[in-house]
């Protein structure tokens, strides 16, 4: 890192996370639940982890328990994509590990699970790490998406560890990331390999979370990172008087940002991709909802607005779907004859020849760089949906209709949109207070976890909407969390992705509100304080953990 530090860095740098009362310093035990279950799919996951399956939910307590005080080596490794607070992972992981003995040693694997294959490793010192605490990013041993699940690269892992006379690694990831963890765990397990793994929940995309995981980490930073620069979009909305904003925010298989940033700034119109499947609702209806609130602001005389949509809506899109579907069929037969083609143009006709009626409506009534787009495939084969920009195409949609209703007289509104994409903005944010004692919180009990020689476990921290003193450290087994899924033509195991439960609390307060906030001027504007200010302002959690828990005193 570069040694000219900011003086935000300078003053982050002084301030000393939170952690649960057990793990403040004195002797600490582990206490063993029940055996475990998943929820689904028993028999099978059993079948696929013989040494694993089963254990025990275990709870991290006060007082002596024999944990291994003895020196020892430790591994960490960061995967997949960036989430604020990673950096304090490591650091609470290190500062436990030496606390309970200063010999101890901690090896960061670089680059990711690459690395862990490879070999490729430092130690991570008191020195390194310093610089570090309390910063966004994973650049202090920069992270990586390869995932350790061939004979061979299990092999080399195993052929790492013992050559480093590894007693732990833990992976920090999300939920393949923990799925990964879990196959490695029982590997080493069957091989008689001392080594333990241990799972961190990390994704800003908040979708990783069960009755035993909270919240993954970063989501609380990245989402008020987001609900600031929405809510400063919100003031210029109604300083300007004449946008209407459309904006994307990150979460592909999940809208918990989306619906937690509404949550924080309360903007005209949210779409949840949830609730579009659920319903069945077309492109269509979705560019109608849309027109129809503007024509009603604008009668108000609001020529403006705002729009918040996450990545990943067009697949939750019925007919899109469909489409999609029988797109991917026929370029699966046909992908070469339709590259072929000598224009676009040909490429369309074709393609209305050979597509249902219906998807090629859908595909015709789409903007011709969306149109080339989805003739595209990525290195799996499938069409690359997440290239396309979807809050240009619901503007392009938009604008179309209501430029067919002037036509024909029905309207003569103004309608100015402007396009918004906030993704790499929130992943390395400098973590909130929240996130920052999270994530310290979670490497320190890591560390126990390892000294308890507990491995297949993701750690979890609990009651995390109460003061940190009440906070509760455990692991959960990761088979506990398994289910089987169709993941490239295959079932596979994996952690259950969590979407946006629309009979739980936070989306239901969002539906009871959202009529008002449409047609009125409620926006909230959350500002920038994350970690200065009043404790009530800068240390609480997330809406969505606060409606969850029944303590939002925000929401009425």
């Amino acid at each position: 890192m570069n040694h000219e530090i900011s003086a935000l860095q300078k003053a982050r740098s002084q301030y000393q996370p939170k952690l649960p009362k057990a793990l403040r310093g004195g002797p600490v035990k582990i206490e063993l639940g029940k055996p475990s279950h998943p929820a689904t799919d028993a028999e099978t996951i059993k079948q696929l982890f013989p040494q694993t399956f089963g254990q025990p939910v275990a709870s991290i307590v006060e007082g002596e328990g024999g944990l291994n005080a003895d020196a020892m080596k430790v591994g960490v490794v960061l995967s997949g994509g960036q989430a604020p607070g990673g950096h304090n992972v490591i650091a609470g992981l290190f500062d436990a590990l030496k606390a309970a003995n200063p010999q101890s040693k901690l090896y960061g694997f670089l680059k990711g699970p690459g690395g862990v294959i490879r070999g490729d490793y430092k130690e991570l010192t008191a020195e390194i790490i310093d610089v570090y605490r309390n910063t966004g990013g994973f650049d202090m041993i920069i992270s990586g998406r390869d995932k350790i699940e061939t004979p061979e690269q299990l092999a080399a892992c195993k052929k790492n560890f013992a050559d480093m006379d590894l007693d732990g690694i833990v992976i920090i990831g999300g939920d393949d990331s923990n799925t990964n963890a879990a196959l490695l765990a029982e590997y080493l397990r069957a091989e008689n390999s001392k080594t333990v793994v241990i799972g961190v929940p990390k994704t800003i995309d908040g979708d990783m979370k069960n009755e035993q995981i909270e919240a993954s980490f970063g989501f609380d930073t990245a989402a008020k990172t987001y609900s600031e620069l929405i809510g400063n979009i919100c003031r210029d909305a109604t300083s300007a008087a004449k946008y209407w904003h459309f904006i994307r925010l990150m979460g592909r298989a999940a809208s918990h940002v989306t619906l937690e940033c509404a949550l924080q700034t309360r903007p005209n119109i949210t779409l949840i991709s949830e609730e579009i499947q659920s319903k069945g609702t077309t492109l269509s209806e979705i560019v109608d909802y849309i027109v129809d609130i503007v024509i009603r602001r604008a009668k108000a005389g609001k020529n403006y607005g705002v729009v918040i949509v996450p990545e990943g809506l067009p697949e939750f899109i019925s007919d899109i779907k469909a489409m999609i579907d029988e797109l991917s069929d026929i370029l699966g037969k046909h992908d070469e004859y339709i590259r072929g083609l000598p224009d676009h143009s040909e490429r369309v006709q074709h393609l209305n020849n050979v597509l249902s009626d219906a998807s090629a409506r859908v595909y015709g009534s789409l903007p011709v760089e969306i149109q080339v787009v989805l003739l595209k495939r990525d290195s799996h084969g499938n069409v690359p949906l997440s290239q396309v920009e979807t809050e240009r195409l619901l503007i392009d949609l938009v604008s179309d209709k209501i430029r067919l209703m002037k036509g024909l007289g029905e309207t003569n509104i103004k309608f100015s949109p402007l396009a918004h994409f906030f993704g790499y903005e929130g992943r390395c944010a400098t973590p909130s207070n929240f996130d920052a004692d999270y994530t310290y919180s979670l490497g320190f009990a890591a560390a126990q976890l390892v000294r308890a020689s507990l491995t297949g476990y993701t750690v979890n921290i609990q009651n995390l909407t109460k003061p940190s003193d009440e906070w509760a450290a455990g692991g959960t087994p990761v088979t506990m969390m398994l289910n089987m899924e169709m993941r490239k033509g295959e079932q596979t195991p994996v952690i259950k992705k969590a979407l946006v439960d629309q009979e739980a609390a936070p989306f239901a307060w969002f539906a009871a509100n959202r009529t008002d906030w449409a047609l009125n001027d409620r926006y909230m504007f959350p500002g920038p304080i994350q970690y200065y200010g009043p404790s009530e302002v800068c240390d609480i959690p997330t809406i969505t953990l606060d409606l969850e828990k029944g303590s939002c005193v925000e929401c009425g």
